[in-house]
């Protein structure tokens, strides 16, 4: 489907657009029932959990605030398109289990993808943390986003639903699944990176230090354009030990 049949499908959306909210999950039980609450203020949404397996409460205290959820085969982009496949929105937000969105979040979105030839966007990131150090990285996680269109998906990415169904969702791949969703979607047209902030948590930060969370994002990505497999970018991640024990199989934590 071509750029102006895209378009096209974008200018369908207004303020009275339905919004589904998918949250891939994977033992967040200490950070779900925070995410859920923030995402419930909000009008003609849904919100839909989608667990890879988790060993904890997860599942229970999504199912206790009555949301919906479904388990599939961990892997978060696999989560991510298990729960375009049952949203009934006209947009989709995919958000991580550990991040908070902002006030009013589905007038921003909605107003930003009825913005002539608008198809997705996402929001600038902040960090859950009075480290200074880490000013530095949000300054450069949203100058990346505004230069290069290039949001990560800690910055709770959303989409018109048709389009993502047009271009497939997000490819079934263990590590960079949203730097390579949003490669694809750029060519199509408008990414929007709106001037609100989501809150994420620092934990991958707190874990190896910035320094050297920061230098292996870089080398990951480096290594994803030079055509290293993502597989074994993964397990290299995994090896770096940047995973948390509690998210074998995927991370919040991606770069």
């Amino acid at each position: 489907m071509g750029l102006l049949d895209l378009d096209s499908q974008s200018k369908t959306l207004n303020s009275q657009s339905k919004i589904s909210i998918i949250v891939p999950t994977l033992n967040e039980a200490a950070n779900i029932q925070r995410t859920l609450a923030k995402a419930k203020e909000s009008i003609n949404t849904e919100i839909i959990v989608v667990d890879g397996g988790s060993q904890d409460q997860t599942v229970d205290i999504a199912r206790e605030m009555g949301v919906q959820t479904l388990t599939t085969k961990a892997g978060r982009g696999n989560q991510m398109n298990a729960g375009a496949l049952v949203a009934t929105g006209e947009i989709f937000i995919f958000l991580h289990a550990d991040t908070l969105l902002p006030n009013r979040f589905d007038a921003i979105v909605r107003q930003a993808l009825s913005e002539e030839g608008a198809i997705a966007g996402a929001f600038e990131l902040k960090i859950d943390s009075s480290e200074p150090c880490l000013r530095l990285i949000e300054k450069g996680a949203n100058w990346r986003a505004r230069l290069l269109l290039l949001p990560y998906g800690d910055q709770a990415i959303f989409v018109s639903a048709s389009i993502f169904k047009n271009i497939g969702g997000f490819a079934d791949m263990p590590i960079m699944e949203d730097f390579h969703f949003m490669r694809k979607l750029r060519p199509l047209g408008k990414i929007k990176i709106v001037p609100y902030t989501v809150l994420t948590s620092a934990r991958r930060w707190q874990k190896l230090g910035v320094l050297k969370t920061t230098l292996l994002n870089q080398l990951v990505i480096i290594a994803y354009f030079l055509g290293v497999p993502p597989h074994l970018l993964a397990d290299w991640y995994r090896r770096g030990g940047y995973f948390c024990k509690s998210e074998s199989n995927f991370s919040s934590d991606s770069p």
